[in-house]
């Protein structure tokens, strides 16, 4: 995630605070030196530093909160507060028209994602709020970006209107309007042009589409990657559209996140979604509250259940639920929850969604392989039919035989085994409401089941370090 370097320092900042039972203003004075710091590290515009350091002092410097019984838990509060305060406050919603279609316009520079953005925004509503939407093709510029959002409607299994790359984005941007009113369409993404840089063509021809379309909205697609850039970019756009919106993509890079906290506040425009990964599904509604609680490490448990509810199949998650309770939950129930949990996204940004989780030693290096689920699979795969249904029958013989079949060394296949029996009788404890099975995978830091993995990860990585070096030295 975007953020780590900012969490991780601002949360030592805050454990300072939580260990003291009294707090003096010298200790505020320390804590927001720490703050200062952690955020021009991460790239948020000095001028939002300034405000937000300065609010914080002011309300934390209170005799209300230093004479208090836990003043390190407010102080906290007050920080959780104003940087909730600085992308938003609230979440903004996208504002359809009382007459359809409604209409949004995609602007932005060459290279920030608009179309597959576009893409997305067109998927999560006819999903989330039952549009049906059409992509408008207005790039003529950039080579294959018509064949791009035509590719991806095929993908969605959504129209795409296009007049080629002979017709003007103007003309385009009309018929394309015409086109959704003939066809009850009631949601039209216009997919612009963008360029290298922000130069009077490109805003003059948006100019152009903006008075033909008159869009509802007009997001604003920034790539979270270029930091402090990105911020000028959507300061540039916003003084000659006026923008109604801002989609920040590729969060999920090595990024240092400062854009997400700089652009509400110099543009005084709303952050609407956030992009974090390449699928057409990774799209999120930008919920400032939920974003601070994950930088200051309290977890995001509504993303989380909104996840799971939005990527778990409901009646296997019963039938799952009814095998573990009676015992009979088998390797096919295995994979099937591998591909369930698989779809949410990577093990460990949901893992960092739990409250708490993210103070865990070890935590910041699990990394879990893509690669690791697609060898488990093949483990699996590998197993007769009887096998996946009657985990017990498999003998010694056997594990040789699958750890052949898959291509696996036999420790791997023996892990496996004793893993699935390990979580089904944690699972079966907990489906029957013993919750004991929670405190040995979440509980005792490193002695829990995920600490253990974690370090477990990291013993290994350091293990391919040795030999590689060993390997050097002889060569």
């Amino acid at each position: 995630m975007a953020f780590e370097g900012l969490t991780e320092r601002l949360q030592n900042a805050m454990t300072k605070l939580r260990r003291k039972g009294k707090v003096s203003e010298a200790d505020v004075r320390e804590m927001m030196r720490e703050v200062r710091l952690a955020l021009l590290e991460a790239d948020v515009n000095f001028k939002v530093v300034k405000e937000f350091v300065n609010k914080v002092s002011e309300r934390a410097i209170g005799t209300e909160v230093l004479d208090s019984l836990s003043p390190g838990q407010q102080i906290i509060k007050i920080v959780n507060d104003e940087l909730t305060e600085l992308m938003g406050g609230e979440t903004a919603t996208i504002n359809y028209s009382v007459k359809p279609p409604t209409v949004v316009m995609m602007v932005g520079l060459q290279g920030a994602g608009k179309t597959t953005t576009a893409g997305k925004i067109a998927n999560y509503v006819r999903k989330n709020d039952n549009k049906r939407p059409l992509l408008v093709a207005a790039d003529i510029y950039r080579p294959a970006a018509i064949q791009q959002l035509q590719t991806i409607g095929n993908q969605l299994d959504m129209p795409v209107f296009t007049l080629g790359d002979q017709v003007s984005p103007v003309e385009i941007a009309q018929k394309g309007i015409e086109e959704a009113v003939r066809t009850g369409r009631d949601l039209v993404l216009i997919d612009t042009a963008g360029r290298l840089h922000v130069d009077e063509n490109l805003m003059t021809e948006l100019s152009d589409i903006k008075k033909i379309a008159e869009p509802s909205e007009i997001f604003l697609v920034v790539d979270a990657m270029t930091g402090q850039d990105a911020v000028n970019v959507a300061k540039s756009f916003n003084e000659q559209l006026d923008v109604t919106g801002v989609v920040l993509t590729k969060l999920d890079g090595d990024t240092r996140g400062g854009a997400a906290l700089s652009i509400r506040s110099v543009t005084g425009k709303p952050i609407k979604f956030v992009g974090q990964g390449e699928k057409l599904d990774a799209l999120e509604p930008f919920h400032p509250d939920r974003m601070a609680n994950r930088i200051l490490g309290m977890g995001d448990m509504l993303t989380l259940i909104e996840k799971a509810q939005q990527d778990i199949d409901e009646k296997k998650a019963e039938e799952m639920a009814e095998k573990l309770r009676d015992n009979s939950f088998d390797f096919n129930d295995f994979i099937d929850q591998m591909d369930q949990v698989s779809n949410m996204g990577p093990l460990e940004d949901i893992i960092k969604m739990i409250p708490g989780m993210n103070n865990m030693p070890g935590l910041d290096q699990l990394q879990i392989d893509p690669k690791d689920t697609a060898r488990m699979k093949a483990i699996v795969l590998s197993m007769t039919p009887k096998e996946r249904e009657n985990p017990d029958i498999i003998s010694q013989s056997r594990r040789k035989r699958i750890a052949k079949g898959s291509g696996r060394p036999l420790v791997e296949v023996n892990r496996l085994i004793k893993q699935f029996n390990e979580s089904k009788k944690m699972m079966n404890k907990m489906s029957n409401g013993n919750f004991q099975g929670m405190d040995n995978l979440f509980g005792n830091g490193v002695k829990g089941k995920l600490g253990k993995l974690a370090m477990n990860q990291m013993a290994r990585k350091n293990k391919k370090k040795k030999k590689k070096n060993v390997r050097k030295k002889k060569k």
